[in-house]
């Protein structure tokens, strides 16, 4: 960890963050250890099957995941992440940590959990609160969370963001995730293949590493000592 990135060296900066930069702040997990998919059966509350069968069950769980992060708050690292104005921030997590510290260009792989929309008019809300307004929409319809459930396809134009993104970077920095779910597995690849230097941030690192560096450490301390900065207003 004595080694610094002068970050003067790089023009297009990605961050690729997964469940272990959120856990930090206190945001409980669905997969791993402890995650609410070991207490709670997904195919009971985050599949479209389920939201058919029992559209109010499914989104009071989905309330009860609002309510649990939302008095989480964004930690260093994410500050630290947001002060880096022009960096881009491609993210497995749909607790929405990334835009309450502040950085500008989130690509939300999986959705918000803030944000529901209309499967019948189309309609979209976003409300940073832990309640929903209201659970239909003023067409009649059910109102459904905006992230992606099992057995749903990930949005295809947020996926061709992520990948031009990727493409363009020349640093890439991954984050807390454990590079088991496709596509986005692939993406620290698809940046190592057009020429970007990768780093790993993970107290728990992949077993053979397609990494250039491997930091295990958590993302705010690991951030702090890579890039030489103090904490925000530091």
């Amino acid at each position: 960890m004595n080694r610094l990135i002068d970050i003067h060296d790089f023009r297009n900066i990605v961050f690729f963050t997964g469940a272990g930069m959120s856990a930090e702040s206190g945001v409980p997990t669905y997969r791993g250890k402890g995650g609410l998919w070991k207490e709670y059966r997904w195919e009971e509350y985050a599949c479209r099957k389920a939201f058919l069968r029992n559209p109010e069950k499914v989104l009071r769980f989905h309330e009860e995941r609002r309510r649990a992060v939302y008095d989480c708050l964004p930690h260093v690292g994410h500050r630290l992440m947001a002060d880096l104005r022009d960096c881009v921030v491609i993210t497995q997590n749909i607790d929405g940590m990334h835009q309450r510290a502040g950085s500008r260009e989130v690509v939300e792989l999986h959705g918000s959990l803030w944000r529901v929309r209309c499967p019948s008019c189309g309609f979209k809300k976003e409300q940073v609160a832990p309640q929903y307004g209201s659970y239909r929409c003023a067409c009649g319809s059910w109102l459904r969370p905006d992230i992606v459930w099992f057995e749903d396809m990930l949005d295809e134009s947020v996926v061709d963001k992520a990948l031009k993104r990727l493409s363009e970077c020349d640093l890439l920095i991954s984050i807390g995730t454990s590079g088991s779910v496709w596509p986005a597995a692939g993406f620290p690849i698809r940046a190592r293949e057009n020429g970007a230097y990768c780093i790993e941030i993970n107290p728990e690192p992949i077993r053979g590493s397609i990494y250039d560096r491997v930091i295990a450490e958590p993302a705010g301390s690991a951030l702090a000592k890579l890039f030489g900065f103090s904490t925000p207003g530091g």
